[in-house]
């Protein structure tokens, strides 16, 4: 099973959540500190980051950050904040989830499982789908507007992923969160955020959507020719 990395500076803490990963048959690497962790992935092929946001030296969200430009791997970020003006920023950073403190240790496994299968459906290789001016490189895990490269990573490319394989379709919310997330433990607001941020990202007038429009209370349909 996939290689498992905890960067937490709480000793407790991370050794528990060490031996419930164990337990599940997961590989576990541990590390105290961001340094710590990012040299552990430089070397080892690990599959899902448990990160902690309060780190001595370098903080959890540019671990996040750092971690992003190396890898494109689940990240779900723990912290004691819980505010909104957090979690968002740990979203905009790339994290995949976020999770407040103390966590709980059911959803929390239920969460990197959900995690490493979506990640693994979407390892595929060989396409591109294009939408006008958008193209998606599966192989690459690229986005690319005019053939100039976006900041699209994590939940933002599996959402985008997921709605130019469906163009033209109403896609309901809870297809959406079934097929992105694939859990029931994600807030609701999380899918209009990334919505919000795509729409950021490849829309020529964000505030007049064309490509990804909104239909009311039920969903949204992909695609500049609906």
């Amino acid at each position: 099973m996939s290689d498992i990395l905890i960067i937490d500076d709480d000793d407790e803490l991370r050794g528990l959540l060490a031996d419930f990963m164990l337990a599940e048959g997961y590989r576990v690497c541990t590390a105290s500190s961001a340094e710590e962790g990012i040299a552990i992935l430089e070397r080892e092929p690990i599959g899902l980051l448990l990160l902690d946001l309060m780190l001595p030296g370098i903080d959890g969200f540019a671990a996040c950050s750092a971690v992003r430009e190396r890898r494109d791997i689940p990240i779900i970020m723990l912290s004691a904040r819980g505010d909104e003006e957090s979690k968002l920023t740990g979203y905009r950073l790339g994290a995949d989830d976020y999770m407040d403190k103390p966590v709980s240790v059911p959803i929390l496994l239920a969460k990197v499982k959900a995690l490493l299968n979506r990640s693994g459906k979407n390892a595929e290789s060989g396409r591109v789908l294009r939408s006008g001016a958008i193209t998606l490189d599966t192989e690459k895990r690229l986005v690319c507007k005019n053939g100039q490269p976006c900041e699209i990573r994590g939940k933002m490319y599996d959402l985008l992923l997921y709605m130019m394989e469906n163009p033209g379709r109403l896609l309901y919310k809870e297809e959406l969160y079934d097929a992105v997330w694939g859990d029931a433990f994600v807030e609701q607001s999380t899918l209009n955020v990334h919505i919000r941020w795509l729409r950021e990202r490849l829309e020529e007038a964000p505030e007049s959507p064309k490509l990804i429009k909104t239909v009311w209370r039920k969903g949204y349909i992909f695609g500049e020719d609906h």
